[in-house]
């Protein structure tokens, strides 16, 4: 039996309230995780240049965002399997759970930072990475990659804490290490002029910081499935279960960055002013991808804890209501930006160039938001119900397969920015369709209704 510790109302009452009432927090939270790069590239692009900006974006982040979506990827194999095992009222295996989850995340930390730092030069060189920023990006890298454990035990902690409900302590941790970021960025490169590095140094420092909160926070936990530092270890069973959902969905982000960075490497060939637009145009459209990613991940929760309470009925309304709500949010934002295109470009760099650039790469992308929401909220949906497999086969063919197809094949002959872009919004359109089959037949199938 449940006792009044570990309930919680995602299994409970009016659908569409539960998903916004967890999607809030989990929106700022995601707000504030973008923050920290955002962050980042305005200070150097304000204060160091647009060189600065193409090193601490561009090929940086986009490497950046191979190792730690995969790990995130990885993690949802945790936060899928602590959901159910929390929805179900299964207190031992949570505990277990966590325990492995946490001894996960220090050991794929480790060797994330090892790859990293010996990795950093031969791959930017494979990235076509501009001359003038190589050792720039090379210096960022590195000691990016030195604080990956801390980086890494804070994702996977605030996603235990999400797999039973909890969305506001992440938030809360995110907003502390993120003034804490902000601070050590004026201070490292506007006062100490330490340029990129001290922007690396100012990051790898909060991670850190929210690191120590999110397991101080599991430390606390009740008595029955805390964290204890001396139990860290892999309980080989819930290993397999989390490798077992979660590396499909770990290979699934590795693809899709790996398609982004041979975007990126085309990026480059159009010189540091086309790179460096790239860049503040990536940290603008986050507002999307926060919004749109924030739904993933509660629809994730939400399926999770019904499915394994056996509740099939809410699992259907709440994937509709959970697109309806983004798609929703996705007309809102298409609204609230595009008018203010050039605005919001003179945030991170007044060079003429790169805003013409930029607002052109906005008024073209935005548009075309509309047709991925159905990747990210089915796939989620499918997660929480234990199958990542599938869905990992339809997004590296869908979203991957076709765009590298399209990078290798159209754009030699039509070698402009716009046909780069072009791969977006046509891979979106037809990965949506194909996961719109597959979730009708996959819930026919197991009689999700």
């Amino acid at each position: 039996m449940k006792t009044k510790e570990y309930k919680n109302s995602i299994t409970e009452g009016v659908i569409w309230k539960q998903l916004l009432l967890f999607f809030f927090p989990l929106l700022f939270g995601t707000f504030f995780q973008q923050l920290y790069n955002t962050v980042d590239a305005v200070v150097v692009g304000q204060f160091v240049g647009k060189e600065a900006l193409a090193e601490v974006g561009g090929a940086s982040a986009m490497i950046i965002n191979i190792f730690v979506g995969f790990f995130v990827g990885i993690s949802a194999g945790a936060t899928v399997t602590i959901s159910q095992f929390f929805g179900g009222g299964q207190m031992r295996e949570v505990q277990e759970a966590i325990h492995t989850a946490v001894a996960l995340s220090i050991a794929a930390g480790i060797v994330i930072m090892i790859i990293g730092l010996f990795g950093a030069v031969p791959v930017l060189k494979i990235m076509n990475t501009p001359s003038e920023t190589m050792e720039g990006s090379v210096l960022y890298l590195r000691i990016y990659f030195c604080g990956m454990v801390g980086n890494l035990i804070y994702n996977m902690g605030a996603g235990i804490l999400r797999a039973m409900g909890d969305s506001k302590r992440p938030l809360y941790f995110l907003i502390a290490s993120c003034l804490v970021n902000v601070v050590l960025d004026l201070l490292l490169v506007v006062a100490a002029d330490m340029g990129v590095a001290g922007v690396a140094i100012a990051t790898i420092l909060s991670q850190a910081f929210s690191a120590a909160l999110v397991i101080t926070a599991l430390i606390k936990f009740p008595e029955e499935y805390r964290l204890r530092i001396k139990n860290i270890r892999f309980y080989g069973w819930v290993l397999k279960r989390i490798i077992a959902i979660g590396l499909p969905a770990g290979f699934q982000s590795l693809m899709y960055s790996l398609s982004n960075a041979l975007i990126q490497t085309n990026v480059n060939s159009f010189g540091t002013s086309t790179v460096a637009a790239w860049t503040a145009y990536s940290k603008i459209d986050s507002l999307f991808w926060m919004v749109v990613s924030a739904f993933g991940i509660s629809v994730t929760t939400f399926v999770g804890q019904n499915y394994g309470a056996g509740l099939y009925h809410r699992v259907r309304k709440g994937v509709r209501q959970c697109l309806l709500i983004t798609a929703v949010c996705t007309l809102f934002i298409n609204v609230l930006i595009i008018p203010f295109g050039q605005i919001l470009f003179r945030l991170f760099t007044t060079d003429a160039e790169v805003i013409e650039i930029g607002v052109m790469m906005m008024h073209f992308l935005v548009p075309t938001f509309m047709t991925y929401i159905c990747i990210e909220i089915y796939s989620g949906a499918l997660r929480g119900m234990g199958d990542s497999f599938i869905p990992m086969l339809i997004t590296c063919g869908g979203i991957c397969g076709l765009r590298v197809l399209w990078l290798l094949i159209a754009v030699p002959r039509w070698n402009n920015m716009k046909t780069v872009m072009m791969s977006y919004p046509i891979t979106w359109v037809i990965t949506s369709i194909l996961f719109l089959i597959y979730y009708s037949w996959y819930t026919k199938k197991h009689k999700i209704i």
